[in-house]
């Protein structure tokens, strides 16, 4: 952790929806003028798509059924761990894209699926934000949960996980139901051993729940809307949060815990606004003192 060069981690499976909470904190960023250096989780897998399913082919082969993209083996966990500490000492780092589809690939004229070229992060950044798999994660070897000043969790419910992500995978990414069921099934024990666990780690989880039926994920035909779900917000440690201001103005929101608090689904994006900006005003005034102070 680090007053001058702060870290904000959103961690989350694939299909989660840590996406749309990214897309919360730019408007944050945008909003407060805070300058950030985006890192995206998927960069710091060590394989690119090619290679990956040339990997995997052979882990099958061999009789290995849970090779996947959520393990130590195929990620670069220590590189990444690097990059946090680097960054709350000097604000310095290394970053590189992953390319995911043609329009992400065309401006670098590479191929869908590659990495770019590792490079310095910008110069005088306020923060550094990371979103994907792993920023909470610990091992015997890593821990990467020590790092970040703000560490969040977006954990739906688990049929609501798989329902949202074969949808992303079926229409928007052209795979087969079967596929993306396989892939589920083959990252179960990683699911268990890596993603679950950092839940543990994290200061404040956003967990979406469906209000409608969704106990067969494999035949649902669209994701649950906002409105017909609810959001569980739990905090780690609930000193400080203004619950009273909370439930003022988010409307139908309620205490299920003393560290609980639960909105309507649709209110979901105002709760993290109303959440993190204050979180965000103390980090940039933590980070002015301690400048100010050297």
């Amino acid at each position: 952790m680090s007053e001058r060069h702060p870290i904000i981690a959103i961690t989350g499976s694939s299909g989660a929806g840590t996406s749309s909470v990214t897309r919360t904190f730019e408007n944050i960023f945008r909003r407060e003028s805070v300058s950030a250096a985006v890192i995206e989780g998927d960069s710091f897998h060590r394989y690119d798509r090619l290679e990956m399913r040339k990997r995997q082919a052979e882990a099958e082969k061999a009789g290995d059924k849970h090779f996947s993209h959520f393990g130590p083996e195929n990620n670069l966990f220590p590189e990444l761990e690097q990059l946090f500490r680097s960054y709350a000492e000097t604000g310095n780092g290394k970053r590189r894209k992953y390319l995911h589809d043609p329009v992400e690939a065309a401006p670098y004229k590479q191929d869908p699926g590659t990495f770019t070229p590792w490079e310095d992060l910008p110069e005088g950044t306020d923060l550094l934000f990371y979103e994907g798999l792993h920023g909470a994660v610990v091992t015997p070897e890593i821990n990467i949960a020590r790092h970040p000043d703000l560490l969040i969790g977006v954990v739906p419910v688990i049929n609501l996980e798989w329902i949202q992500k074969l949808y992303r995978d079926k229409n928007v990414r052209g795979y087969s139901a079967e596929a993306v069921t396989d892939t589920i099934l083959r990252r179960m024990p990683d699911y268990v051993h890596y993603i679950c666990p950092q839940f543990a780690h994290t200061h404040v989880n956003f967990q979406r729940v469906p209000v409608v039926d969704t106990s067969n994920p494999f035949i649902a035909r669209d994701i649950p809307t906002a409105d017909e779900s609810i959001c569980v917000i739990r905090f780690s440690n609930p000193k400080g949060i203004d619950f009273p201001y909370l439930l003022n103005m988010i409307n139908d929101s309620f205490m299920s815990r003393a560290n609980t608090l639960v909105v309507p689904g649709g209110k979901m994006e105002l709760a993290m606004q109303l959440i993190f900006t204050p979180y965000i005003w103390r980090m940039m005034e933590r980070r002015k003192r301690a400048l100010g102070a050297i």
